[in-house]
């Protein structure tokens, strides 16, 4: 479809269904699903967060995901003229405030995933025997330290060449392709790692805790909060991937279909990644390091002991480093498309642009990890859940009624689209509006109780 206001400009589309869904795979399945979701598992007491999540994810993550693909669908723009196209006011601000939230946020994250890629290499020397500094990448806690910050640069400018060349195809021919390779080897090395993960001694201890284990006293606001907000991270919600990626949607692309298939495949990542570390975890006695550092600092310590366990981390953080890639890329597609459709520059000329802009945005996060974590907590955690409000509210009470139908549904909405629609206006703001304020009074002013 081409914009009526700009001849020149052209909206690609996915090839088909399959390309689709693997494609929306990669945006949703990264860093959040591997590295958060177990430590935060461990953190907020099991299988009562595992069962809300769930739970989570069907009654948040499935309508506002289908909400933030409308609005790109219904205005083929991502976030910079989606929110301007809506009506919604100041709606061209507050895309290009989204647009330099998704900036800030690409460039620690590929920062992360820098870290990643060098424990793959470093699985990889030690299986031959070489040696390798294990951890030398990771900032300090506070301070600073250079080799750490060098290691940090040079894996990170790597991995934007690897983004910038993919993007550099373009949607089918470069995020599709990928896609379709990633997707499958992140699921592979997932199974392979969770049967070796349930064959330990004593990992049946695990599986119990984190999937049948339930104690009721375990089910506290906090940790409701933390399974909601899990939700928006994971499935990449805030009013900006999600938004790109509906623009690229054809007319007869089902949402509701997609967005299921989309969310239980992001979920089932989860719960594999869950049962490929946690058993372990557990049956090594190492439940207590349930941290952000934990598939660093724990998972080394749990592969060194075991057989075959440079292989096994080895499939582990290739997978990883997949999944997460795929993701660093649809966070840079959005930019991409804001520079493309508003400021009319080549696909080219963006994607190099934006290559150095990302890598020097990079560089505040690296010193130490309480700036990361700060960083982190600004622009991944608040500003993400912040960003899918506005969009669920631009979908739902600037575009007309008859649009966001017509875009849930098809020509014909039946009473199960008109029920969904009034659960995204009224019920869902509500749901983010909660976790937002958690979010707000226990990372930020330190407020929440248990």
């Amino acid at each position: 479809m081409s914009d009526p206001t700009r001849p020149d400009l052209q909206r690609e589309t996915y090839t088909s269904r399959l390309s689709l869904v693997l494609t929306m795979l990669g945006v949703a399945v990264g860093l959040g699903n591997v590295w958060r979701f177990p430590y935060m598992v461990g953190r907020f007491g099991g299988a009562a967060f595992v069962l809300v999540y769930v739970l989570a994810a069907v009654l948040l993550g499935i309508p506002a995901l289908m909400a933030e693909w409308a609005l790109g669908r219904q205005t083929r723009r991502g976030p910079v003229g989606a929110f301007e196209r809506a009506g919604f006011p100041g709606g061209r601000a507050v895309g290009w405030f989204l647009f330099f939230v998704m900036f800030a946020a690409t460039g620690y994250y590929i920062n992360a995933l820098g870290w990643v890629l060098y424990y793959a290499v470093g699985e990889a020397a030690r299986l031959v025997g070489a040696p390798w500094a294990e951890g030398a990448i990771l900032p300090p806690a506070t301070g600073f330290d250079l080799r750490s910050f060098l290691l940090q640069c040079g894996f990170t400018g790597v991995l934007i060449v690897g983004c910038a060349l993919v993007l550099l195809r373009g949607l089918r021919a470069g995020i599709e392709r990928t896609s379709k390779v990633l997707i499958p080897l992140l699921f592979f090395s997932l199974l392979v790692l969770m049967v070796r993960a349930l064959t330990l001694p004593g990992a049946g201890a695990g599986v119990a805790w984190f999937i049948g284990k339930f104690e009721w006293t375990a089910f506290t606001p906090r940790v409701l909060a933390a399974a909601f907000g899990q939700v928006f991270f994971t499935l990449s919600l805030g009013g900006t991937m999600m938004v790109i990626y509906g623009s690229y949607l054809k007319p007869e692309d089902r949402l509701a279909g997609n967005a299921t298939i989309t969310v239980a495949g992001d979920t089932a990542s989860g719960i594999l990644a869950g049962f490929a570390i946690l058993p372990a975890v557990v049956s090594l006695g190492l439940l207590s390091a349930s941290e952000p550092d934990l598939i660093f600092v724990v998972l080394p310590r749990v592969f060194a002991t075991i057989p075959l366990g440079r292989l096994f981390g080895l499939i582990f953080f290739v997978g990883l480093l997949g999944s997460g890639f795929l993701s660093a890329i649809a966070a840079w597609e959005v930019q991409v498309a804001a520079l493309t459709d508003n400021m009319r520059l080549s696909r080219r000329q963006a994607v190099w642009w934006l290559a150095l802009l990302i890598f020097l945005i990079a560089l505040p996060p690296m010193p130490n990890q309480k700036i990361f974590l700060a960083w982190d907590l600004t622009f991944g955690s608040g500003m993400q859940t912040l960003g899918s409000l506005l969009a669920v509210v631009a979908v739902c009470w600037c575009l007309k009624r008859t649009a966001v139908l017509r875009e849930l549904g098809g020509p014909e909405p039946g009473l199960p689209i008109r029920l969904l629609y009034l659960w995204l206006r009224y019920v869902v703001p509500v749901l983010i509006l909660l976790v937002g304020l958690w979010w707000l009074t226990s990372e930020v002013l330190g407020k929440a109780g248990g």
